[in-house]
């Protein structure tokens, strides 16, 4: 005893009971021990109220120390989420550690294998998808405790070991059992398991059919078993057991639903302030206005059923939304709509059943026109008559006759109530049996394993206990047994396990109790015998009990109340509880006149028939039957018969399986967020055996410790000589010499079990150990400190008398500076007052000697510009004269000039005159005029010819508009009858959108006939005035030839006819200046082929129209003809006459090259001449008809170009050092593209579409083939490619446009075009999708180990198993993955991007994803750790972010950084001090990005070190009230990225601007595709 005494020294903390906090803490301030005395003082934590301890050590003895105050844990033990882990496991340590994780916001904690669960009456960010995931494939420990953590933790001992599981969710009315329950079923649907070896994967998110219809059961089991009641606004009013099933690949195929002791008479009464269940509510709330007129519902107030209580609403909750999400439940469960209004049909007639108004004072009277009677009898199908004879009667059969007696008011009341409980009952158990159906697997030889969620009520006990207490009490009896045997069973083997001495541990076993109530002659079988009897009553029932109870065995379980003799008392393991006897027999029976059940089973609702019948034969009772007497007892078997014989069943399924406990704990009474009343909270744990858990616990060894974990803890109290030993031997050596009663511990295989204080002890040595070394630290640091304070000082001495002499000269330096200075300004000013009087007379002298030169100057020039005058007026005058007299001289010559002209002129005129009077001059010049005629005939013939043409062109054309014309008017007819067709509505929908696509094809058509048809007009009005033009232009050479000819017949107009002659000349210019190829054509209609600036020295052709068998010209024809010249491309620019060479040679060449990089098609055609180079394909003829022949084998095409050209592609490897180039990455596209383009040209439509199909497909299968980091280089190689190839087609279409426009080949091109740029398109998402899902699968493993594991900072490192001991305990702190790989990771993805010249906004697109990846999934790890939140890991952290966002600025990336703001602000959380108020609000200042529930998360995780104080509760209560509730935007977890999709949608860039090229590598063994490139090549 002077042990247990020597623990309370001054200072130590204790518990003492106070009637409203339960337990108070306080402080030893004092301790007398005198002889066997023992008196301690302590004061009040709080209120600093004292508090005194004073007993004899023999007192103490007696009650093993039980009698002493319950010491307090310390603070580093009391924010421990496992309750076993406490150094003093009692209950004021028990109820403190809930109360503070409470006031954390933390609402579940472990109390060994328990749950603990308390109800928080708020909306908490606990249950989202991303949680789910996170504790998915989790440890139990490895997380905060959550009801996720029990769930993962069934699943994985099912797969394990092969074993069925039973989930045990417990508590009283509004503890919240049945949202925990909902949520560990949503659980088991919405995991994704990605471990277990057939386990489908959810890819999606999705859930199976199955899931979704377990699922569903919540809202229908809900709607039709819950109500609102005082306690809470969705109570439970029955039992539940839930079995999901699974097969052998662990996933789900089915459910079977179990229902137990469902409250009847909450349908015909309810309490103040409760309802009755919700989907009479939702039913009058939400009904549509037809069934509410045909089953005459209105508001709920209307109904007797539902306005007893006063209260028809709660807060927060739409009944009408209710009865939407009740009735899609309905339809995922398999109920039809037309099936659910027949149950509702039902719902609503007993709510007129209730309306039934009974009359009468002696006897009952219920008048025949009664609007409820006749409206409820409708609904059911039945007889008003009938009905209405029964509920005011009664039939009494004996053995000769049938007696029929009236029925009193009341009795008649409970008749009419009665058969509603009996008919909402038996619906209740056909929905039951219905959803079994639907939910259970079809075939049972598939069910493996199952997991049972077993939603029972808790213990109740109010101020009347009536039947529905007194089963729900029984129940809890039977399971706190089942409990306490399994609590047992698990501590003692592991005690065998670890193979320690120990002694059979005592537990409360309540086998008496429950032999009370179920036993042969226990309270239900007497109840059971009183309920048969024609005369039994409530009074004689509990006469009964007080006879056969009255005896000493009963006497600690059974009382018979003082004041009473209508109840009794039962003593449970959780309270002694009275029940009152009232109503225990009605309740019991729970009968229905047989009259009134031939009456519904004769009913003409055939709904109602079935439900009867359907919820009879669900629950069979065999019981048996031993005479005539007994099976008329056995006929109507009770109410509570029946429960007991589905308890006995459960607890045998329980038994076989594997349990797992949550216990829900109500906080408070009203329902208050975040309060909690401990006094509450402590009778809810007494009653849910959390403190008997514990008291099993406390009587062997409640703290067990691994090796490792103790010498972690504890190595500092022994020498450091001995931390090199072996495991086992440190932990001995500890043990020897901190705790010398060998009985205060026993060391297992594995770990180390110690009695309840041993912790707390070890944990003050250590703590003392700590001061000690602490203490000797602080006097090498404080003497290392004041001899460096000395030093400094000294140091700081000499530096002041350095200074101060140093001043003393300077000061003496600066007054021999200002002497000297003195002296020199002296000179100057001397100096410069002499030379400014001299510059004075010198300036006086200058402006004198000015004036007076001035002066003469003046004069002078006077003179002189009189003498320039005289001269220049005699210069002119001279002028004039000389000029007169040249001008008459000159008059005078030129007169004679004309003369002499005239005169010869007048002579040479008489002789022209003599020479055109000669006969043979005339007849030289007529035969000149007729072969001009001639001429000019010739050409009016051609021209005449060319306008027969012409009009039978305008004659064709007209035909072929009329024709158009016809086409477009039957075209427009056909559509208009389609548009008709359409409009009416016996059409089905899929032949109303194949119309509508035919029409939208036929108005395509149209509209490109109307486009036809206008440039067919546009031609021939252009035809049309060529022709008139030309029509013109003839009718004046005829013209002119006939007056030619008439004038050349007469002889005498000579005159005339050389003015013809001149005409003629011009006329014949204007024919000599017509272009040749006008000439040689005939026809300007010829124009038409050529474009406008077209002439016959052009290079290029025009582009053939579209391909057939007339348009492909024989190979004879082709060699005849002249070969036309093909499009020029890039590489024609180089020089073919250079000398040839083998293609063994350049081979050889390549492999003796140390850096051999691939060759262009127009180096390679250099190097070896123009022989192809390594081709086998050798083919003779001309470069077009090769070309042909090639294209048109497309066997051979497409083999080269999927096999050799994309599968056997050897992409160039991306490096830092040495970039390829675009020509050597972009090869395979443009080969594509030449290729393709070439096939445009010559018409290969049909052939072109298949390849570029063929292509396609085999790139999307080249990418999806690889997996892992292995996709990065060749995805990121063909996705540039293909964008590549887009550009070209984009470009080809432009180029092609015009040409394909004149052959009026352009509307199906335009279409080919579409297509193919869209499935590029396409293949381009495709490629992105599946490279980003590739990546993210690599990067999900790399993210945590380097991120948030890896700690690279050398004097921060910490692991679990200590720094001192890192040779000893395996692990450390090293990590599979470090951030290095991760940052290689990073620069491989961004390498390969920049190396495939991918556009700048897709590689910021990508990486800014991927950055985001990286700062969710780590800020949600990090959240979710609670052995990581501590300052020195986030100083890790931040170093490891730090480098992320150094990479990022590297790569120009700024918006990658703000990806990983959330982890940084964490991380600063982290690191800051958290000892104030001030502190918590510099926290929320600098963490603005983070949610108050983030925040407060981070916070109750942090970890305390041993040199650090525990957070204080006022600091955590301060940070819990930051969190407002209802808060959408506050969320704990971020919404994860997701592996098969991307946060913003793929955006395909625009086509890039390149030109086309023609480079094929030169280890291509491509033989037809290296001629067709090298034919068009030549060709160009």
């Amino acid at each position: 005893m002077a042990t247990l005494v020597a623990a309370y020294t001054k200072g130590t903390k204790a518990w003492f009971t106070d009637d409203i906090e339960a337990w108070v803490s306080a402080t030893c301030v004092s301790k007398v021990t005198a002889a066997d005395k023992v008196k301690l003082v302590f004061e009040g934590d709080a209120d600093q109220k004292t508090y005194e301890f004073e007993a004899t050590l023999d007192e103490i003895e007696k009650t093993q120390g039980a009698s002493l105050p319950p010491l307090r844990n310390p603070p580093k033990l009391e924010y421990n989420d496992d309750l076993t882990n406490l150094s003093h496991l009692n209950e004021p340590g028990v109820l403190h550690t809930i109360r503070t994780r409470y006031m954390q916001r933390l609402i579940y904690t472990y109390s060994g294998i328990v749950l603990i669960a308390v109800n928080p009456f708020d909306r908490v960010a606990l249950y989202d998808p991303d949680t789910v995931q996170q504790y998915s494939g989790k440890r139990r420990g490895e997380l905060e405790p959550h009801l996720f953590a029990i769930a993962e933790d069934a699943y994985r001992c099912m797969i394990r070991e092969q074993s069925n599981q039973t989930i045990v969710v417990s508590g009283e009315s509004g503890a919240g059992k049945t949202v925990s329950a909902k949520y560990i079923m949503r659980y088991f649907a919405t995991a994704d398991d990605q471990e277990s070896v057939g386990k489908r994967k959810k890819t999606d998110g999705s859930m199976t059919e199955v899931e979704e219809q377990i699922l569903a059961t919540n809202p229908i089991m809900e709607a039709f078993g819950n109500a609102k009641t005082t306690r809470n606004d969705n109570s439970s009013r029955f039992g539940k057991y839930i079995e999901i099933q699974f097969d052998d690949g662990a996933n789900i195929i089915g459910a079977k639903i179990r229902t137990y002791l469902l409250e009847r008479s909450r349908l015909i009464f309810q309490p103040d302030t409760e309802r009755n269940y919700h989907i009479f509510y939702q039913l009058c709330a939400g009904i549509p206005s037809s069934e509410k007129k045909r089953f005459e519902l209105g508001s709920y107030s209307n109904f007797h059923y539902l306005n007893q209580s006063g209260t028809g609403t709660i807060p927060g909750v739409n009944d009408a939304d209710e009865f939407e999400v009740t009735q899609r439940a309905l339809s995922t469960v398999g109920l039809s709509v037309e099936l659910q209004w027949k149950i509702f049909q039902i719902l609503a007639a007993l709510l007129h059943l209730g309306n039934i108004k009974i009359t009468g004072r002696g006897d009952a009277m219920l008048p025949e026109d009664d609007a409820a009677l006749l409206t409820a009898t409708r609904l059911l199908g039945i007889k008003a008559a009938d009905f209405r004879k029964w509920i005011v009667r009664k039939q009494i059969i004996t053995r000769s006759e049938k007696i029929v007696t009236n029925l009193s008011p009341i009795q008649a009341n409970v008749v009419k109530d009665s058969v509603a409980k009996y008919i909402y009952a038996n619906l209740f158990e056909w929905l039951v049996s219905v959803i079994n159906e639907s939910l259970s697997c079809t075939d049972a030889s598939l069910v493996a394993t199952f997991i049972g969620v077993l939603d029972i009520y808790g213990f109740e006990h109010f101020k009347k206990n009536s039947f529905e207490q007194f089963c729900i009490n029984y129940a809890n009896e039977k399971l706190q047994q089942q409990f306490n045997q399994h609590v047992f069973k698990l501590e003692q083997e592991e005690y065998v396990r670890e193979q320690i001495n120990w002694t059979f541990i005592d537990f409360s076993d309540n086998q008496k109790c429950i032999e009370l109530i179920e036993g042969k002659l226990g309270i239900l079988s007497l109840l059971d015998e009183e309920s048969r009897l024609p005369a039994g009553s409530d009074q004689g029932f509990s006469q009964k009990l007080y006879t056969n109870f009255d005896k000493p065995e009963y006497k600690q379980h059974f009382k018979k109340p003082r004041f009473s003799n209508n109840a009794f008392t039962i003593a449970h393991y959780a309270h002694d509880v009275q029940y009152e006897a009232e109503n225990f027999l009605d309740k019991n029976k729970d009968s229905v006149p047989d009259e009134h059940l031939s009456l519904l089973q004769g009913s003409e609702f055939d709904f109602l028939k079935e439900v009867l019948i359907k919820a009879a034969t669900a629950n069979p009772l065999s019981t048996p039957a031993a005479n005539k007497r007994m099976s008329m007892m056995a006929r109507k078997p009770t109410l509570g018969s029946i429960f007991k014989l589905s308890l006995i069943n459960l607890m045998d399924t329980i038994g076989n399986t594997n349990v797992h406990y949550i216990r829900c704990i109500k906080p408070n009474e009203a329902k208050i967020a975040w309060e909690l009343e401990p006094n509450m909270v402590l009778s809810q744990l007494r009653a849910c055996g959390v403190l008997e858990t514990i008291r099993i616990s406390c009587a062997g060894y409640p703290s067990r410790w691994t090796f490792e974990e103790f010498a972690d803890r504890y190595y500092a109290l022994v020498p450091s000589k001995i931390w090199a030993s072996d495991l086992p031997k440190l932990c001995s050596s500890i043990l020897e010499k901190t705790i010398h009663d060998e009985d205060k511990y026993q060391v297992g295989t594995t770990k180390i079990f110690f009695r309840a204080g041993q912790l707390a002890y070890l944990e003050k040595l250590r703590s003392d150990r700590f001061d000690e070394c602490a203490t000797l630290l602080q006097k090498h640091m404080r003497r290392f400190v004041y001899r460096t304070r000395y030093l400094r000082m000294q140091s700081l001495a000499l530096s002041l008398q350095c200074v101060a002499r140093r001043k003393l000269a300077e000061a003496r330096l600066q007054t021999l500076k200002e002497h000297q200075s003195a002296t020199l300004i002296q000179t100057h000013w001397r100096r410069y007052v002499d030379r400014k009087a001299f510059l004075t007379k010198k300036i006086v002298i200058l402006q004198l000697q000015t004036a007076v030169r001035g002066y003469l100057a003046r004069r002078d020039f006077s003179s002189v510009r009189e003498t320039i005058a005289a001269i220049q007026i005699q210069r002119l005058v001279r002028g004039y004269f000389a000029r007169r007299h040249v001008k008459q001289q000159l008059d005078y010559v030129v007169q004679l000039q004309s003369s002499i002209r005239r005169r010869v002129a007048r002579k040479q005129l008489v002789g022209l005159r003599a020479e055109a009077r000669s006969v043979d001059h005339f007849k030289d010049v007529n035969y000149k005029l007729e072969s001009k005629v001639v001429e000019l005939t010739q050409t009016v013939t051609t021209l005449s010819r060319d306008k027969r043409a012409a009009d039978e062109r305008v004659v064709q054309l007209e035909s072929q508009m009329k024709s158009w014309q016809e086409k477009y008017e039957r075209l427009d007819s056909q559509a208009k009858g389609l548009k008709v067709q359409l409009q009416l509505p016996t059409v089905p929908r899929l032949e109303w959108e194949q119309l509508q696509r035919d029409n939208d094809e036929l108005m395509r058509e149209n509209q490109d006939l109307n486009n036809k048809l206008a440039r067919q007009t546009d031609e021939m009005a252009k035809l049309a005035e060529q022709l008139t033009s030309e029509q013109d232009n003839s009718a004046r050479l005829e013209a002119s030839v006939a007056s030619h000819q008439a004038q050349a017949a007469d002889a005498a107009e000579v005159t005339q006819l050389k003015q013809q002659i001149a005409g003629l000349k011009a006329q014949l210019a204007q024919v000599m200046n017509t272009p040749r190829h006008l000439q040689q054509n005939g026809s300007s209609t010829n124009l038409r082929n050529l474009s406008p600036g077209e002439n016959k020295d052009r290079d290029r052709s025009v582009s053939p129209g579209p391909r057939n068998q007339n348009n492909i010209k024989p190979l004879d024809d082709l060699q005849n003809g002249t070969p036309r010249k093909a499009r020029r491309n890039s590489a024609a620019d180089a020089n073919v006459d250079r000398p040839k060479s083998s293609i063994d040679h350049f081979r050889k060449a390549e492999q003796l090259s140390k850096n051999p990089r691939p060759t262009s098609l127009a180096f390679f055609g250099t190097f070896l001449g123009n022989k192809t180079a390594g081709s086998t394909f050798d083919m003779e003829g001309s470069n077009e008809e090769v070309m042909h022949a090639i294209l048109r084998d497309e066997e051979n095409l497409h083999d080269e170009i999927l096999e050799g050209l994309i599968k056997s592609a050897k992409m160039p490897l991306p490096s830092s050092k040495t970039q390829s180039s675009p020509k050597e990455v972009f090869f395979p596209a443009h080969v594509l593209g030449s290729i393709v383009n070439q096939m445009w040209l010559s018409g290969y439509m049909d052939e072109s579409e298949r390849l570029l199909f063929s292509v396609m497909d085999t790139i999307q299968k080249q990418c999806l083939s690889f997996s892992g980091e292995e996709a990065i280089v060749p995805c990121a190689f063909w996705w540039s490619n293909v964008h590549e190839l887009l550009s070209l087609v984009c470009i080809a279409e432009v180029d092609l446009q015009r040409t394909m426009n004149e052959k009026g080949a352009w509307h199906d091109f335009e279409k080919l075009m579409a297509t193919i740029k869209f499935e590029m398109q396409c293949l381009e998402d495709n490629i992105f999708h599946a490279w980003m899902k590739e990546t993210k699968k690599k990067l999900s493993k790399m993210v945590i180990p380097a991120v948030i594991e890896y700690q690279s900072l050398p004097g921060f490192i910490t692991a679990d198993s200590g720094r001192f001991l890192g040779k000893l305990l395996s692990g450390g702190s090293h990590t599979p993955v470090s951030m290095d790989e991760l940052l290689h990771f990073l620069n491989k993805l961004t390498s390969a991007m920049q190396c495939y010249y991918l556009e700048h906004s897709i590689i910021v697109q990508i990486l800014t994803e991927i950055l985001k990846m990286i700062g969710i999934s780590a800020f949600n790890d990090l959240l979710m750790r609670k052995n990581f939140s501590s300052w020195k890991r986030a100083m890790q952290i931040q170093y490891n972010i730090t480098r992320i966002e150094e990479w990022c600025k590297t790569h120009d990336i700024p918006e990658g950084t703000l990806q990983l703001e959330h982890l940084m602000q964490s991380t600063k959380l982290l690191q800051f001090r958290k000892n104030t108020l001030d502190d918590i609000d510099n926290i929320y200042d600098v963490c603005w990005i983070l949610s108050p529930t983030q925040i407060q998360k981070l916070i109750s995780n942090y970890l305390v070190a041993d040199y650090e104080s525990p957070i204080r509760p006022e600091i955590l209560k301060a940070v819990a009230d930051h969190v407002v509730s209802g808060d959408q935007s506050d969320v704990l977890l971020l919404d994860s990225v997701a592996i098969d999709n991307t946060t913003n949608p793929f955006e395909i860039p625009n086509p890039r601007t390149t030109k086309p090229q023609q480079y094929l590598p030169a280890w291509l063994n491509l033989p037809r595709i290296r001629r067709l490139m090298a034919t068009m090549d030549v060709d160009a």
